[in-house]
């Protein structure tokens, strides 16, 4: 083979199994590698966890350091590769079909004692990248482990259960039996728990990081979404403790998801971590998006939420430093009127009703709740708006285009509250507001999904609706930086205003 042949690294080529489950290409895991101490790839004791083996690349990219670091100390390469297979490196898969290609990637061959195995010391088909069958433990129609929903779940053995071994026990350490100094891996993101339209799914990746810092490593990275920075389903106890965990010293943020994963969607994005048993402090959070870096040394708990963007601490702690009331304090909870997205507006009604892509009619008495303030100016915005933080393209909008909803009025589950406002002229100044690229700007700092919800607000200070707002006039109010203002508009999009 001529040398200038392009041989390309096979597992950079596979198809992922789904957006839940991830390949992680070889060079993401050279980088979170690099997390690491250079000195550990010299030591032959230390030990290496992979709890969600999918192809096995990062056992095979550490076996590769292994390999070079202790060449001076085990000069036999045969008696060395030997050694780092068998003594220091250990994987979980989560499928039979996983583990047999993590084995091949591992040893060069599905079965660790096979004849072509690049290790010669095993005795059994698995060597150290185990897989069995593991039954979920149902309580109540759930996994009380995963939360798993027994109807979609409860399956025959000729099925996956997606009953993942490493956090189906109360006791991990028992899986091997010793301690680990480093884990690493890429885990599970969620399953689909059953709810609303059957497209409903609950995280699980949390559950996997919880559990590694159970067996007490010296070192712990994965990569895992980004929601949990400020929202994702059952996820505020994980978030609590992630963001005032001392031990996260490195967390590397990619908000574009697929400029690491190619051809994947994740909304809100993917960041990995480095946690230190040992060592305490600020984190170096480093921002990554279209191929740019910025870093900054911070507390995670310095807000109650964690803002991705390095640049927009200074713009919120201006704001912070001003205001003491914010518009999470205003905006309704979901459903603020008590009807459903698909319910339908009658043809006639006292009551205009704001429905899914139309207006129509409703009678009072149909209205299940908040009916006192059916007959207040009120500021709408949809509940759903689809760039999802997935698109490459930026400036983005972050919202839909406010409504102003003139009494009386009502809307369907499609729409969110902003605020009820005490006469027109109000309630288009908030409107004018939330058009403003300052304010979509702050809920676009929480807002990782399409969803939305009262939460992403919490960082957009209340004004005097008795005044219109623009953006030079807010940015004056809080002395933004041409830097700083800079900033805002390289990330967000005007919004014209629609005229009442």
């Amino acid at each position: 083979m001529l040398n200038n042949n392009y041989n390309p690294d096979v597992l950079s080529c596979l198809a992922n199994l789904s957006s839940d489950e991830v390949f992680t290409p070889p060079e993401l895991v050279s980088q979170m590698l690099d997390l690491l101490p250079e000195s550990l790839w010299s030591d032959k004791k230390v030990t290496f966890l992979d709890p969600a083996c999918k192809t096995g690349v990062f056992l095979r990219e550490i076996a590769k350091r292994l390999d070079k670091g202790l060449e001076k100390q085990i000069p036999d390469r045969q008696t060395r590769i030997n050694h780092i297979f068998t003594k220091q490196l250990f994987g979980l898969a989560i499928t039979e079909l996983t583990a047999l290609m993590a084995r091949r990637s591992v040893y060069c061959s599905k079965a660790a004692n096979g004849k072509y195995s690049v290790c010669t010391a095993f005795q059994n088909t698995e060597g150290n990248i185990h897989f069995g069958k593991v039954q979920h433990s149902w309580n109540k129609g759930r996994c009380s482990f995963c939360g798993a929903n027994e109807a979609n779940y409860k399956r025959g053995d000729e099925l996956e259960s997606h009953a993942y071994a490493f956090i189906h026990t109360e006791n991990p350490e028992e899986l091997f039996k010793m301690k680990f100094d480093v884990i690493i891996g890429n885990p599970p993101y969620q399953l689909n728990d059953g709810g609303g339209t059957g497209t409903s799914a609950k995280p699980i990746y949390q559950l996997f990081v919880t559990q590694a810092k159970k067996l007490r490593p010296r070192y712990l990275i994965m990569i895992i979404p980004s929601r949990w920075f400020a929202g994702g389903k059952g996820l505020d106890e994980f978030r609590d403790s992630m963001l005032n965990d001392d031990h996260i010293l490195k967390m590397v943020d990619f908000p574009i998801a697929s400029e690491v994963f190619p051809g994947v969607k994740i909304n809100g994005g993917v960041c990995y971590f480095l946690w230190d048993s040992k060592k305490m402090g600020t984190c170096s959070v480093t921002t990554v998006m279209n191929g740019k870096e910025d870093t900054l040394d911070r507390p995670l708990n310095e807000f109650h939420t964690f803002i991705r963007f390095n640049k927009a601490i200074s713009i919120v702690k201006k704001i912070q430093a001003i205001s003491n009331t914010f518009m999470d304090e205003r905006v309704s909870s979901r459903n603020p009127f008590g009807l459903i997205s698909s319910f339908q507006p009658l043809p006639d009604g006292e009551i205009d009703l704001y429905a899914l892509k139309r207006v129509g009619k409703i009678t009072e008495d149909l209205v299940p709740i908040n009916n006192e303030i059916i007959n207040r100016w009120k500021v709408l915005v949809s509940k759903g708006y689809g760039e999802g933080g997935e698109s490459r393209e930026y400036p983005r909008m972050i919202l839909g285009k406010p409504i102003v909803a003139k009494p009386p009025s009502a809307c369907t589950e499609t729409y969110l509250v902003v605020d009820v406002c005490s006469n027109k002229k109000e309630a288009y100044h908030l409107a004018e507001y939330i058009s403003t690229r300052f304010f979509r700007f702050l809920v676009g700092l929480v807002k990782n999904t399409q969803n939305i919800s009262k939460k992403v607000f919490c960082l957009v200070p209340v004004q005097d609706w008795s005044e219109s707002w623009t953006d030079d006039k807010l940015y004056k109010k809080y002395n933004l930086t041409q830097d700083e203002i800079d900033f805002i508009e390289s990330m967000i999009r005007p919004m014209e205003l629609n005229n009442g």
